[in-house]
């Protein structure tokens, strides 16, 4: 393999990298954003229950769920590329019914209307960002 060959693969996987890290990152801030339009801003505390309590949700916990959703997506992306066929297309299949399934939590476990559509919306916001933005075609570099 010549130099230059070597070169364009080592730019062309950083920059798939890059955008990957971008495309978390991306996520994490628009469920941050929704986060922080409902709970200070509006006002609406957004909380679950948890058997008899309820528990407030922060900031934190938003960034650092989204992160590991993220994370969690990559990973999958990445054994995909090396063992299937078509791997965008099997992780968007995958990613879709997570997905849906994650979607039950909310509905379930929000402690008032409000929390339960914000956490809806935070659920597809980043579920949206790592179905579309992770995946790519290979020969694009």
């Amino acid at each position: 393999m010549s130099n230059d060959t070597q070169q364009t693969a080592k730019t062309c996987t950083t920059a798939r990298r890059r955008g990957r890290a971008i495309t978390i990152a991306a996520g994490a801030a628009g469920a941050l954003a929704l986060w922080a339009v409902n709970d200070p801003w509006a006002g609406s505390a957004l909380a679950v229950r948890q058997g008899d309590s309820t528990q407030h949700i922060g900031p934190a916990a938003v960034v650092g769920t989204a992160l590991a959703a993220g994370l969690a997506a990559w990973g999958l992306l990445a054994l995909l590329e090396r063992t299937v066929r078509h791997p965008a297309r099997t992780f968007r299949i995958i990613t879709l019914i997570t997905l849906a399934l994650s979607l039950v939590g909310p509905l379930g476990s929000g402690a008032d209307t409000s929390s339960r559509l914000v956490l809806l919306g935070m659920h597809l916001t980043v579920g949206a960002a790592l179905i579309i933005g992770l995946p790519h075609r290979r020969n694009r570099c």
